[in-house]
């Protein structure tokens, strides 16, 4: 929801019809990455500040610096800040904005993905690693070559494959690419042409480079057609997750400017994928970003949004809410207001 619309908005009604609070309340956090290591439930998230710079369409008020990681031990249960994980001053490649992050494990090492901004004004992925989930993250010398984008997840499949889903429009400077190659001059499909797509790569045994030159995913509409760059309330636009469940490959998505968290299903990881409906409607801020995880039994959707801050795009606040799949595996829909219209 764009922050010129929340004047109307009663923040103490809101928040009392909330489904979930904030569960850090002494920072801000946003795009919250959740996966279960060792029986413990551990969040990745951004480290929202106010770094003073003005709200423009390409996020450049968006000047995260660092990485903390949140631990529990149950939901509902204590969230423990385990403090900085990774400063933007100990990525040597990297000039800003530490924007969303994913971690996954292999063979004793924590890995690190994170999107950040290097000299050049280029979006690309980084990698630091870790002998233990809450660090601190040692960051590799140079980019992860060929990567490019924002939003990093890594996905682990019952093989033990592990594949990188990135790529986000505007900001995240997706539209700029076109098979894998930078070009100022590129913008967005028009509205009647298929919308760009996330993309993915598989990784290297080392977890540290890609295994094969990235390709583009397409997600399709129930006719088997690519979503329109005009159907922006389906189309991606950027905060790639994939998780499985009962076999099948849910890829979900945030919408960006219309502020949908939505998913489609597909029987590769590679897709297509098709489109199945909503996960999350709109929260307040103009953000949507999430991860899905299985904690003790019982699935979660890990989301943000600026309700703490009454409103501050770029100050947000990280929550949970279990997800209920159907019988014909599709998703519930959360109103994360109690159907409160915002």
């Amino acid at each position: 929801m764009p922050e010129d619309s929340i004047d109307h908005i009663d923040f103490d009604l809101l928040n009392t019809r909330a489904i979930s609070q904030p569960l850090i309340t002494h920072m801000y956090t946003a795009d919250p990455s959740a996966h279960v290591f060792n029986g413990k439930l551990y969040i990745y998230p951004s480290h929202d500040i106010d770094a003073g710079i003005p709200f423009d369409d390409e996020g450049s008020h968006f000047g995260m610096e660092d990485y903390h990681v949140i631990s529990m031990d149950s939901i509902p249960g204590k969230p423990i800040d385990h403090g900085i994980i990774l400063h933007i001053q100990d990525v040597a490649w990297a000039q800003k904005q530490l924007w969303d992050s994913d971690v996954n494990y292999k063979n004793g090492t924590y890995y690190l993905y994170f999107s950040a901004k290097s000299y050049d004004g280029i979006f690309r992925i980084g990698v630091a690693t870790s002998k233990s989930p809450t660090g601190p993250f040692i960051a590799e010398p140079e980019p992860i070559k060929g990567s490019y984008s924002i939003d990093p997840c890594v996905f682990q499949d019952n093989d033990g494959s592990f594949y990188m889903y990135f790529g986000g429009i505007w900001g995240g400077q997706l539209q700029k690419y076109r098979n894998n190659i930078y070009n100022s001059l590129h913008e967005l499909p028009r509205s009647h042409e298929p919308a760009l797509g996330p993309r993915i790569a598989k990784l290297r045994d080392n977890m540290l480079e890609f295994a094969e030159t990235p390709k583009e995913i397409e997600i399709l509409d129930e006719q088997g057609n690519r979503l329109t760059e005009g159907d922006n309330s389906r189309r991606f636009f950027e905060a790639s997750w994939m998780h499985k469940y009962n076999g099948i490959y849910y890829f979900s998505y945030s919408t960006g400017d219309t502020h949908y968290i939505c998913y489609a299903t597909g029987i590769s990881p590679y897709g297509p994928f098709t489109y199945r409906g909503r996960i999350l409607n709109p929260v307040v801020g103009w953000t949507t970003h999430h991860s899905i995880c299985e904690f003790q039994g019982k699935w979660y959707l890990f989301y943000h949004d600026s309700s703490l801050s009454k409103g501050v795009t770029h100050l947000r606040s990280m929550k949970v809410t279990p997800i209920h799949y159907n019988a014909d595996s599709s998703i519930q829909t959360i109103d994360p207001y109690n159907d409160l219209k915002i």
